[in-house]
């Protein structure tokens, strides 16, 4: 395909905003990881694409080569102490210092809160708070200690309780403060911490689950002020101004990008309607399959 008549991220930000950057997103292999890697490749920054099967890896990897971008790869279990640190110490001796860093490695599995065991809590745990600190400490330690940086940590709509994932929530909002208090202990580092939180992204994620929770999908939007699940563009385009020099006095916050999902309330029923304009800047977006020929979904 030539130059001209390949697609391209049709992103809000200008042209080189993180032209000579190297910026690790864990998770990137799919999802909202990939989506957020594509878009900061067509900005200029030289990606890290994180996470445990090297060959979902290397397809991003290959878009975004195929794209113009450029990304390499780094294949590690985030929950494991030893190889967080060989990894990133091996990023940072390839390529000199690392920019920023997204944590948005992350999975949990629908249970309410008396039918988890603790097996599956110490795992949703240690994938969704422990191994983003994991993270976050070892890029402190191998550069952003000595050259600053930016870090945005991925969390989720849990501030009303997420029924259903308590331990998903737990983490989140455990994930939340550490974002508060690492902005706190690293500002005089010269490094701002910010969380994004989205809400219900149509994403490949909305795949993985499957019974009561798949049926209840594609009726999500109905609980929204916007009346439609979000972009995984609109969630990588809040990501990005947080890692970007427009944020340079914004740190330890956090930006829901939810559609107003916390708004919710019994004594304002929300009317159906198709006004709210959604972004759709990723060139190569899938709609998820649960949300496929749904009738009202």
């Amino acid at each position: 395909m030539s130059e001209a008549a390949r697609p391209a991220y049709d992103s809000v930000f200008r042209p080189g905003l993180f032209k000579d950057q190297v910026i690790m997103v864990t998770g990137g292999g799919s999802g909202i990881g990939r989506c957020i890697s594509h878009e900061l490749a067509s900005l200029g920054a030289t990606v890290i694409l994180v996470g445990r099967k090297q060959d979902k890896l290397d397809a991003v990897a290959a878009e975004i080569a195929e794209d113009g971008g450029k990304a390499d790869t780094a294949s590690f279990d985030i929950r494991d102490e030893e190889a967080v640190t060989a990894a990133v110490d091996a990023v940072v001796a390839r390529h000199g210092r690392i920019h920023g860093l997204v944590n948005n490695a992350g999975g949990q599995f629908p249970a309410e809160v008396a039918d988890i065991s603790k097996k599956g809590w110490d795992a949703v745990i240690a994938t969704n708070l422990t191994g983003g600190w994991l993270v976050m400490r070892a890029v402190f330690n191998a550069s952003m200690k000595d050259h600053g940086g930016a870090v945005v940590n991925i969390t989720a709509d849990m501030h009303a309780g997420m029924p259903g994932m308590a331990h998903s929530g737990a983490a989140r909002a455990g994930m939340f403060n550490l974002t508060q208090t690492a902005a706190l202990e690293w500002g005089k580092y010269g490094i701002r911490v910010n969380a994004a939180a989205p809400g219900w992204i149509a994403s490949s994620g909305m795949d993985t689950y499957g019974g009561s929770t798949r049926a209840m999908i594609p009726y999500l939007k109905q609980h929204l002020p916007t009346q439609r699940l979000g972009s995984e563009a609109e969630v990588s385009a809040g990501v990005v101004f947080l890692l970007s020099p427009a944020a340079a006095f914004i740190t330890g916050t956090q930006m829901q990008i939810d559609g107003g999902a916390p708004l919710g309330s019994g004594i304002w029923p929300l009317e159906a309607h198709e006004k709210s304009y959604i972004f759709n800047g990723f060139h190569r977006a899938v709609e998820p399959e649960v949300l496929r020929g749904g009738g009202d979904a």
